[in-house]
């Protein structure tokens, strides 16, 4: 795909027939249909009933040995919605489904030339070998089996804790319904950590939603903003390359993805001329309706500095789009130079021309950072000048999925309201954070270093997040082999190095790149001493690799 080229997510393959003017209508463009004339100047009705079941997209039925049409299945994947099978999910794909198999191949006992599979595909803490912090498991702990607090070995201001988000739960349980929006202690737990992370910029309760996991906020934002057909479908701009949650959740919904390019040659940095390109493009085909940023950046680990986040800002507001910030790796910050910026505090610090009327949304998880409590699905998001009536459609939507995990809001409430100085747990808390957040930011580090002494890899400086998402040199007689494989460069080159390193990478396809160019993602989580191995391994094999395909 050229870098000017704006994707369609509508389905290409779904087949539709107009009777009224018999064409069949194929990937957004008419076909004429092949009937008769009497078949033409009949009734649509006629003309319908006429055509094969093959015609009209239809399974064709198999006759049984008696010449009974045998029942078909209500659902195939003829009969499905069609926008289903535009999603595409690589953190998932077909690379870890073969990773999954070798894993059980070697459990088997079958030889492989590697021992382990290390997925590094995925920002999986916990999987990595990270530990949880104490005092999350604590309260949890607690609130999960209330005899608990009658433990002379658990902090007092961990039983403290629980005891205040059992309080808050129906009949004093972490097993019952919480309202939709969330817990209200919580949401106002919410509200008090977003004003001291910005500064005492205000925060209401009433704008918190919490929400599974930042990904369930996000796919709703989508949901409300996604309307109108053909030419006024709604268009979404997506940085490229991209988090693959975004691009499946607007397949989903049958909306338009906007790709706008970040500069690599620039760590990875937004452009606003590039923004324009891409909105001045897309206006042609579709409605932009709303821009999504993700800073620290998913896969590309970049941190926006606050000039950019301010442009980006100004650029919503002259072109009417409705911004949706996803901060979920905001303590995840290790490169000298580079901070954290909140998009709402930017926002707020530019004044009421942009406050009071660029509409936002945000996001924050217990997923990533140094909880990495992906199980949990705690997650939050706050709204910005929404309109009044939207948000009434806002609370109804969120309330048809009764609420989110209710262990995950009271862990959300945890992170945003930790150990305070002067309490039993505030010691080891920060000891415990700031081991995690320093070994993160060593690998980072170390994966930079280790991988820019490879000829035919660079690797930008990973400035934040959890990945790094080096450019990587194939050679042309590896892409043509791919090619006659039916399979993307890359998508060859890492399931190669799995086959014979067991090392499983994501291929830079599966989140967009510029055509011509190639990457894999990796996490930094691993333990150093295996990160270490792992690095090397694809040191050793992107040199064999060169070497067999030049």
């Amino acid at each position: 795909m050229s870098a000017t080229r704006m994707q369609w997510l509508s389905p290409r393959n779904l087949r539709l027939l107009n009777p009224g003017r018999n064409e069949l209508l194929h990937g957004g463009s008419a076909v004429r249909a092949l009937t008769s004339p009497a078949l033409s100047s009949s009734s649509p009705g006629r003309a319908l009933s006429s055509l094969s079941a093959a015609r009209r997209g239809l399974p064709k039925e198999k006759m049984s040995e008696n010449g009974a049409s045998p029942r078909t299945k209500v659902l195939t994947i003829d009969t499905m919605n069609p926008t289903v099978k535009m999603v595409e999910y690589a953190v998932r794909g077909p690379i870890v489904q073969r990773a999954v198999e070798l894993e059980r191949e070697l459990s088997e006992g079958i030889k492989k030339p590697f021992v382990e599979v290390i997925k590094a595909n995925i920002g999986d803490a916990h999987a990595m070998g990270q530990q949880p912090i104490t005092f999350f498991r604590q309260v949890l702990a607690l609130c999960s089996y209330p005899e608990l607090l009658n433990d002379s070995t658990f902090p007092e201001d961990a039983k403290s804790r629980a005891r205040r988000i059992l309080q808050s739960c129906g009949g004093n349980s972490l097993g019952s319904y919480s309202a939709s929006q969330g817990i209200d202690a919580v949401r106002q737990d919410v509200a008090l950590y977003i004003e001291r992370r910005d500064g005492g910029v205000p925060c209401d309760p009433d704008n918190i939603y919490l929400t599974t996991g930042a990904s369930d906020g996000i796919v709703t934002m989508l949901k409300l903003l996604v309307c109108g057909e053909g030419a006024g479908r709604t268009g979404v701009m997506i940085s490229i390359p991209q988090y693959p949650l975004y691009s499946a959740a607007l397949a989903e919904l049958g909306a338009v993805q906007i790709n706008y390019y970040l500069n690599e040659e620039k760590c990875w940095s937004m452009d606003i001329s590039e923004l324009q390109r891409s909105l001045d493009e897309a206006r042609r085909h579709c409605n932009p309706r709303a821009l999504c940023i993700i800073n620290p950046g998913n896969p590309t680990g970049q941190v926006q500095s606050r000039q950019c986040i301010e442009d980006v800002i100004r650029f919503a507001a002259k072109e009417r789009l409705f911004l949706m910030a996803d901060e979920v790796y905001q303590d995840n910050v290790y490169a000298d130079g580079c901070q954290f910026h909140s998009f709402k505090k930017v926002l707020f610090d530019m004044g009421p021309e942009y406050s009071d009327t660029v509409e936002l949304a945000s996001f924050h998880s217990t997923s990533k950072c140094y909880m990495g409590e992906c199980g949990f699905r705690g997650g939050y998001m706050e709204i910005i000048n929404m309109d009044k009536e939207v948000k009434a459609q806002l609370i109804k939507l969120v309330s048809v999925r009764l609420c989110p995990p209710v262990p995950g809001q009271a862990l959300m409430d945890l992170v945003v309201n930790p150990p305070q100085p002067g309490e039993p747990s505030h010691d080891k808390f920060i000891k415990e954070r700031t081991a995690t957040l320093s070994a993160l930011a060593e690998k980072a580090k170390l994966t930079e270093q280790i991988l820019n002494t490879v000829p035919g890899i660079r690797c930008n400086p990973v400035q934040g997040a959890m990945y790094s998402f080096p450019h990587i040199t194939i050679p042309d007689k590896a892409v043509k082999e791919a090619k006659d494989k039916g399979q993307q460069p890359d998508m060859f080159y890492c399931m190669k190095m799995l086959e014979e390193t067991g090392i499983c990478l994501v291929p830079g396809s599966g989140f967009g790149q510029k055509d011509g160019t190639y990457h894999f993602r990796m996490t930094i989580l691993p333990p150093k001493d295996k990160l270490t191995i792992l690095l090397n391994k694809v040191k050793e094999f992107h040199q064999k690799f060169i070497q067999q395909y030049s």
